[in-house]
């Protein structure tokens, strides 16, 4: 009998806890919170006369970690009714609701000791065949279990989740020596079908593998900006977006995750490897140390490595421990690297230059790639799996192997040799083989090269359709620089937008009155959706923009007309049209979405229409669509708002609105919805 997990438990109700039954509950699962029972009564539970033994103090951590789900920024709930399904409970009055569950997962404080002492108990709580399952973020998974039953162990694994639960895909898989592989197998499963997660299986290493990967980029960016005597500010410059690394860049994410937290990891590290020249890699900088002395700890302290003062953005002299103004960061090879247009020519740009920032960089790469090289087999068993680690786990656009091949495997190689560094043997075996790169890709088949020293293909799941290899595989019906109607299979076609942000212009109305002709006449349905970072940010407000100073009106009327009849052509298809609308799909984005027969919005969808922001009206005719519109849709005063304003700009916005002609009111009126489902329109 297929396996299926009904109902979980989830034991500590901290940050980590509270967040992995919010996102059970938000794919359906009704799960327990439980944690500690308090020692003492706060000064409100006093005065409404409660004692040590009132339900409502036995249970105030589950309570308020609940209660905190629903503040909390960005959302850790689809939708508030959500938390209907997690229920509180304590760890000495509830334990008896382990029995219920078929995933109990331990999220209690990060001690060996607290954890074995927990999964005794559980041992003789759990139903048979019941999954158990540590979120630690590195402590062994073997040891936790030592001295309980064979039968445990092998329904036993680690599954660590990365904060925030909703929003980061990675889920690290750590089984222990004696876990069942069909059990792996089915967590993975569940974790990327059921939960949305990307998984990694790790091996029972210090800090698996993000982490372990992680914390050694952050400590040598950190070793080598003293070496160079960079700025703080200066760093988070180039080592951001400009390579493939998120906005918050190095020192910002420290001040998002916490530095408590970071030192705590880097700690763990130290303590626990055993070659010297690691542990010294891993030895917190004094400065860091005295920061947290002083609770200067990032987001949650109000200060960390920058601080804000009013509209003034100040940042930390690691020097002196002062804060100066930030400046803007200039270097030849930044600017340089900023005119490119492709990650991969703005990489070599920067790493390949000539001055300050671009041997920073360089020096910070190579070390990282070295490091990952060299700790591949130990912590993970392939570079595929570090890779998907990386991005998954730390948002980065490109793993550490994928960035290595951007950079030139020979070429970089070379140089780490000329600098005197130690390639790991297993990448000087591929180099000497004739093999190039770490991944290569023919006929479409894309591989990854494997310790055994041969490629192995990337295996695709057969229910995932990937419009990019289809395109390559010459399934491509028709196309214009905008869009592109592919063949998907099963005799349907999909729209694809691949136009800058998939805006919507002249060569997307064209090609949606194409697929309407073609779909009619040829096949048996249409799939409106794309595979970029967006779904669509809307119609490209520049060339309207133009249009009007120009004082084109005719041109501009002549293009909501075509816009409007595409859509219209939409609705009256005589075969079925799915939008699959995801992230950020804004204005005609959401337009193009209301004429489809069904939307199938993934879960992180955002959206709205939003061109009253801007001074303009919604101009696709929306108000014959609001029949489209979910029940549980609701409108508010902010529909005619920019969701981004301030509350003074948007009443300001209202008396306007209400200032405007009935015939005006009635085109805008449906320019900002709510929806409380799985996607949420803003």
């Amino acid at each position: 009998m297929k396996r299926k997990i009904r109902k979980v438990a989830v034991i500590g109700a901290g940050v980590m806890g509270s967040g992995i039954a919010a996102h059970l509950a938000n794919v359906g699962i009704p799960c327990y919170l439980l944690d500690i029972v308090p020692a003492s009564l706060t000064e409100e539970e006093k005065h409404k006369g409660y004692t040590l033994s009132s339900p409502e103090v036995r249970n105030r951590f589950a309570d308020r970690a609940i209660t905190g789900l629903l503040k909390q920024k960005p959302p850790a709930l689809f939708v508030s009714e959500n938390i209907d399904r997690i229920t509180p409970g304590n760890m000495e009055d509830h334990l008896n609701c382990l029995a219920e569950a078929d995933w109990i997962i331990e999220a209690i404080v990060e001690n060996l000791e607290a954890k074995q002492s927990l999964f005794a108990k559980i041992e003789g709580l759990r139903k048979a065949d019941a999954i158990v399952s540590s979120n630690t973020s590195g402590v062994s998974i073997n040891r936790m279990v030592e001295g309980r039953s064979k039968e445990f162990k092998q329904h036993f694994m680690g599954t660590h989740f990365f904060n925030p639960v909703r929003y980061m895909k990675l889920l690290e898989i750590i089984p222990c020596e004696e876990t069942d592989p069909e059990l792996v197998s089915f967590m993975c499963e569940f974790g990327e079908k059921t939960l949305g997660k990307g998984t990694v299986i790790c091996k029972d290493t210090v800090n698996f593998v993000a982490n372990r990967i992680g914390t050694y980029g952050l400590m040598v960016t950190v070793q080598e900006m003293v070496k160079e005597g960079l700025r703080i500010d200066q760093v988070d410059a180039l080592t951001g977006p400009v390579i493939g690394r998120p906005k918050s860049a190095t020192f910002r994410t420290l001040d998002i995750v916490g530095l408590d937290t970071f030192v705590h990891v880097a700690n763990n590290v130290h303590e626990n490897v055993t070659d010297p020249h690691e542990k010294e890699m891993f030895v917190v900088p004094n400065f860091m140390r005295e920061m947290v002395k002083r609770g200067w700890l990032g987001q949650k302290s109000g200060q960390g490595f920058f601080k804000k003062n009013g509209k003034d953005l100040f940042v930390l002299d690691y020097g002196t421990l002062e804060y100066r103004l930030t400046e803007k960061v200039q270097f030849a090879s930044l600017e340089a690297a900023k005119i490119q247009k492709s990650l991969a020519g703005k990489i070599r740009t920067l790493v390949y230059g000539e001055d300050r920032a671009a041997h920073f960089l360089w020096n910070v790469l190579k070390r990282v790639l070295l490091y990952t090289a060299e700790k591949t087999g130990e912590i993970a068993d392939d570079p595929l799996m570090i890779d998907r680690a990386m991005k998954w786990g730390f948002n980065w656009e490109l793993g550490p192997f994928e960035l290595w091949d951007l950079l030139g495997v020979e070429r970089s190689v070379r140089r780490m040799k000329e600098e005197g560094e130690t390639v790991p043997s297993w990448v000087e075996e591929m180099i000497h083989s004739g093999k190039k790169s770490f991944y290569k890709k023919e006929n479409g088949i894309l591989s990854f090269y494997a310790l055994s020293g041969t490629y192995k293909e990337i295996e695709r799941n057969p229910k995932k359709i990937d419009l990019a290899a289809l395109k390559e595989q010459g399934k491509v019906i028709k196309s214009n620089p905008g869009a592109s109607l592919i063949d998907i299979g099963d005799d349907v076609l999909c729209l694809e937008f691949h136009s800058p942000n998939q805006a919507i212009g002249t060569d997307i109305t064209n090609m949606i009155q194409h697929a309407c002709d073609e779909v009619s006449r040829n096949w048996r349905g249409l799939v409106i959706g794309n595979q970029a970072k967006h779904f669509c940010v809307g119609a490209n407000l520049m060339l309207i923009l133009m249009e009007a100073q120009d004082e084109n009106w005719e041109e501009i009327d002549h293009t909501v007309k075509q816009f409007q009849q595409a859509l219209l052509r939409l609705k009256y298809l005589d075969r079925p049209v799915i939008a699959a609308p995801f992230s950020m799909t804004l204005g005609g984005g959401m337009e193009v979405c209301y004429p489809a027969a069904r939307i199938q919005a993934a879960a992180e969808s955002y959206m709205g229409l939003v061109e009253t922001g801007v001074g303009l009206i919604p101009g696709a005719e929306q108000k014959n669509y609001c029949s489209v519109i979910p029940k549980t849709c609701k409108m508010s005063k902010k529909s005619i708002c920019n969701p981004l304003s301030t509350k003074r700009l948007r009443r300001l916005r209202w008396r306007k609105f209400q200032r405007l002609p009935k015939r005006l009111k009635d085109c805008a009126i449906s320019a900002r919805w709510t929806v409380s489902r799985s996607s949420k329109i803003i």
